[in-house]
């Protein structure tokens, strides 16, 4: 699996879609596809993408009436790609909860510019934290412009939720985040089995760091309330 970003098109228009998803892998991203408002919203949900580009114009829901749904369980940035151009539009848009609109046609600079921005803003906002481009404790480095993460000389393949907890606790780092508020910023939601999926996940990045059993090289275990990320003695 890839911890590249993961980007969500809602878009009815096969030529505009395919146009736009291979903008976006030729420059990195993994795409995701819906061509309805009900298959985009349930993808949200089960995939929880770093990005939305959505069409207002979709066959079975208003865009504006998505952008609501979606705002009301998740804080997944969304981008707004219409040919409404009128002003009322666009403020109607961000009012409901856009983070910016792009008016069709578009050129591939300025989309792959506003998408950057976004994602940006996004890892920003994620704890309030000031924007930084890597991390180091030990041996351990990790680029958040690439989302990538060494251990030595060796790059430590993740899975996208697999890093997006790493990436939490460092932005943290030497603060004890409780199983709960990984939860909520890594899942947006909690169940009865969310305490068990983190705990599976963790012990695959502990594996794949290469930590023996009880060592707690990079991130500690506080039994009962959560984890932290080590930081360089």
């Amino acid at each position: 699996m890839s911890n590249r970003y993961k980007i969500l098109i809602i878009e009815d228009e096969l030529n505009i879609c395919n146009f736009v998803k291979t903008i976006l892998e030729t420059n990195g991203y993994q795409v995701l596809i819906a061509n309805t408002g009900s298959v985009g919203i349930t993808m949200c949900l089960s995939h929880r993408p770093d990005t939305i580009i959505l069409d207002l114009g979709l066959p079975d829901i208003d865009g504006n009436d998505l952008i609501k749904k979606v705002r009301e369980r998740l804080n997944i940035p969304i981008i707004v790609l219409s040919a409404r151009s009128n002003e009322s539009d666009k403020v109607t848009a961000l009012d409901y909860g856009a983070n910016d609109y792009v008016t069709k046609p578009f050129g591939t600079e300025e989309l792959l510019a506003r998408v950057r921005a976004v994602l940006r803003n996004s890892r920003q906002n994620y704890i309030g934290e000031p924007h930084k481009t890597k991390f180091c404790t030990g041996d351990m480095i990790i680029d958040y412009e690439s989302r990538r993460i060494t251990v030595g000389e060796n790059e430590v393949k993740l899975t996208h939720t697999e890093y997006d907890i790493v990436e939490l606790l460092s932005l943290q780092a030497g603060r004890v985040l409780t199983y709960s508020e990984i939860i909520k910023k890594i899942w947006e939601y909690s169940d009865s089995g969310s305490i068990k999926k983190l705990q599976v996940n963790m012990a695959n990045i502990r594996k794949k760091f290469g930590e023996k059993p009880g060592e707690n090289k990079y991130i500690s275990n506080e039994l009962g309330v959560g984890y932290r990320m080590n930081t360089e003695n």
